[in-house]
């Protein structure tokens, strides 16, 4: 089994870099450098690090708390944290070792399909 790290990044809905969401961008960027396991959970409540509450409201979702999970080869998230720390918004993150797999059969490409 392969060997490599998870990360989890915490943000708000509403922290942009650019004219992207952060989440958008971190997912972005994760599969600019070739890492293919990820997801964004969108959480109802959380408390950041300087304990302020950040929450979903049902009108408004622009303060709604998200955690981006990734996993990757070590060499892969060290490059994904690399290029997060250039120039983007201030993130407080985790990081795990662990190893990973797969289960099942591999899916068919649509192009084999046809």
């Amino acid at each position: 089994m392969p060997q490599g790290s998870q990360i989890t990044i915490f943000a708000s809905r509403n922290i942009r870099k650019g004219h992207q969401q952060v989440g958008e961008w971190i997912l972005e960027t994760a599969s600019a450098l070739g890492i293919h396991g990820a997801t964004i959970v969108e959480c109802s409540e959380g408390i950041d690090s300087h304990g302020k509450v950040h929450a979903a409201h049902f009108l408004e979702l622009a303060d709604e708390p998200i955690a981006v999970t990734v996993v990757a080869l070590d060499e892969k998230i060290d490059s994904l944290l690399a290029e997060l720390a250039k120039g983007g918004p201030r993130l407080f993150y985790t990081r795990i070792q662990l190893e990973f797999g797969y289960l099942g059969e591999p899916q068919k490409e649509k192009a084999d399909e046809l």
